[in-house]
């Protein structure tokens, strides 16, 4: 299912030259780092670390709606830990897959397990990986 927008908030523009191997910068200037294949060594980050960074802070602001949404309040320390995994598909192509841990500190077990299902479904990344790639929350 697409989700189509109806008004734009915020649109990222980028540039990146050579790929894993190359370097990529924000149109303001905010973000310029070399980027690297993973395990490689080389100095430079790598997409699935962007995409790791990216999602998790999209889904602390999903946490927080949906704590405004069902009347709790977000702990200030909530954190979530991700990976994103990149692997070999059958079909000799290449998948991604994530494991978000979200750490709610103090909050009761089935108040953390609404939030986190309220967050996955009005984040923006978990609604562009729904369907599209293996997801698993762990909420300790």
């Amino acid at each position: 299912m697409t989700h189509a927008l109806v008004t734009t908030l915020y649109t990222a523009q980028t540039h990146t030259t050579g790929g894993r191997d190359g370097r990529g910068r924000t149109a303001d200037g905010q973000l310029d780092l070399p980027l690297s294949p993973p395990g490689s060594g080389r100095p430079g980050t790598n997409p699935e670390q962007l995409f790791a960074i990216g999602w998790s802070a999209c889904f602390i602001g999903a946490l927080r709606r949906a704590g405004q949404k069902h009347n709790v309040r977000v702990p200030e320390d909530v954190a979530v830990n991700a990976e994103v995994s990149l692997g070999n598909t059958e079909d000799g192509g290449f998948a991604l897959a994530a494991r978000l841990t979200v750490h709610l500190p103090g909050l009761d077990a089935p108040v953390k397990e609404t939030l986190v299902a309220e967050a996955h479904r009005i984040c923006p990344y978990s609604k562009a990986t729904r369907g599209n790639i293996e997801v698993v929350f762990v909420v300790p």
